[in-house]
């Protein structure tokens, strides 16, 4: 298992096709700077970018948090021109978990609030131990969800569910989130991240090639209406169907034997 650091506060470990990009800056609960939004950003291109990832899980080394949500002390000494400046920024970070070409499951422990959690709406699952809180709490201080919430959220749990969660700011406890659909799998206290590696090691025992379609019939065909939507799926499955990957499944099925996917 190999590592490589992005900044001083975003890792990405490998173990076989799986990559984990860890949020770590524990002493600030995992939030979100300047500097730590270039580094996630920066680390899934690279993840992106990567043939040999077929799966991702976002984790945190902090104990008590996946990720507390923007770094508010950093904000509170900004002047708007300099919070403007760091808009894309920010949108960097989010889009870049959202925009992963493969599989991604977030593991979340502990508090999971305003771009935290919007960090872990951008991944395809969440994976959430008994400790986990979540929230969009941003209205709160003044501002709404940037990183995605308003758009993420109703996806999952529908417009009105989504409103109520984002007016009240409330935060809803793991239990609670598991029956809204806020997250997808419950696990006991301290297992989030076993679950979500041992469920990203089952995804990426499959085609790489397919994996990635998949993941782009799926996002691509979000909001649209069902014609479109198959339309989309179609075109997914001819960039699939010829592939060399698409051979080698196949084959392995009749011959009773595991797959060794070409990736193409």
């Amino acid at each position: 298992m190999g590592e490589q650091r992005f900044g001083e506060w975003v890792a990405v470990r490998r173990d076989g096709f799986v990559a984990e990009l860890v949020l770590d800056r524990p002493r600030a609960m995992n939030a979100v700077s300047t500097e730590m939004a270039r580094s996630i950003a920066a680390a899934c291109t690279a993840l992106g970018e990567d043939g040999d990832v077929r799966a991702v899980v976002v984790s945190s080394s902090n104990e008590r948090a996946f990720c507390v949500g923007a770094d508010l002390k950093e904000r509170n000494a900004m002047s708007d021109a300099d919070l403007g400046r760091q808009r894309p920024v920010a949108r960097g970070a989010y889009t870049g978990v959202l925009e992963l070409p493969v599989p991604a499951i977030a593991a979340v422990h502990g508090f999971a609030l305003g771009g935290g959690f919007e960090l872990a709406l951008s991944c395809d699952v969440i994976v959430a131990d008994e400790t986990a809180v979540v929230a969009l709490p941003e209205v709160s201080v003044g501002v709404i969800p940037g990183g995605g919430g308003t758009q993420l959220l109703p996806r999952r749990v529908g417009a009105a569910r989504a409103a109520e969660l984002v007016f009240s700011a409330r935060r809803v406890a793991a239990a609670e989130a598991r029956e809204l659909g806020l997250v997808d799998e419950l696990v006991p206290a301290g297992e989030a991240r076993t679950a979500a590696l041992a469920l990203a090691g089952r995804i990426a025992a499959h085609s790489p090639v397919g994996l990635r379609a998949a993941k782009r019939a799926l996002r691509l065909g979000q909001g649209l209406d069902l014609r479109a939507g198959l339309e989309v799926e179609d075109a997914a499955w001819r960039s699939v169907a010829f592939s060399a990957d698409r051979a080698e499944g196949v084959a392995a099925f009749n011959e009773k034997r595991t797959p060794q996917w070409p990736g193409a």
